[in-house]
């Protein structure tokens, strides 16, 4: 069952949760369509999102040394479904479909929600990236809190390390070229410890926020 799907809270409950509305999962929803076109300012706001594993370090050397490691099959290949579970270790993890109401996504209130640890822990993050035509010289830009690597249609395109906030456009890559159908964008978002949140759009060839594109996640809708 996917927690971010709809649901009833009685009144009470809402008022005892009052000073920890953080609980909820307060920005995060579950698709209810196929496909999504990216908000107002060119961000992507479906993607799935695998429940943390534990990890430390946010040095450049400990994240790609974290990245690079395989917790699971088919790790940087894989094209996961809502519910789908993977092993990691001696842990079963899930992968959720999710819909952002904001221009990021709220990794704090993604794992919190699913009573899951929310520091020295890695999120993986997977989504389709569907465009009518090729697309030449966009640029993936990024930002997280903290340190994230990402990858598109397989290939690493950026990577920003530290303990950092989230700014819009912190991270940009070079330039490249999205297929005409399908793109898998991948990242990998490592936290210490607090909040922990990512946004993600794509520039186009004079740096405008790229729209004519529409983001979708297999077995998304059920």
């Amino acid at each position: 069952m996917n927690p971010f799907r709809k649901h009833h809270i009685p009144l009470l409950a809402v008022l005892a949760m009052g000073a920890a509305a953080q609980v909820a999962p307060v920005t995060l929803t579950a698709p209810a369509s196929p496909q999504k076109a990216p908000g107002a300012d060119g961000f992507i706001q479906r993607w799935l999102l695998l429940e943390p594993i534990g990890v430390t370090g946010l040095t450049d050397s400990a994240v790609q040394a974290i990245v690079k490691k395989e917790y699971f099959p088919g790790q940087f290949t894989v094209i996961p479904h809502d519910g789908e579970k993977v092993a990691a270790g001696d842990a079963q993890l899930a992968w959720h479909a999710v819909d952002t109401k904001l221009y990021n996504v709220n990794l704090y209130h993604f794992a919190h929600a699913l009573g899951k640890p929310t520091s020295d822990v890695l999120f993986w993050a997977v989504t389709i990236v569907n465009c009518p035509q090729e697309m030449h010289d966009v640029r993936l830009a990024i930002g997280s809190n903290a340190a994230s690597v990402w990858w598109v249609n397989g290939k690493e395109v950026i990577g920003i390390y530290g303990d950092r906030q989230t700014v819009i456009d912190d991270g940009v890559s070079k330039r490249l070229t999205l297929n005409k159908g399908p793109n898998i964008v991948r990242g990998a978002v490592i936290n210490g410890g607090g909040a922990t949140d990512f946004c993600a759009r794509f520039l186009d060839a004079d740096d405008k926020p790229l729209k004519g594109f529409t983001v979708s996640t297999s077995g998304a809708v059920k």
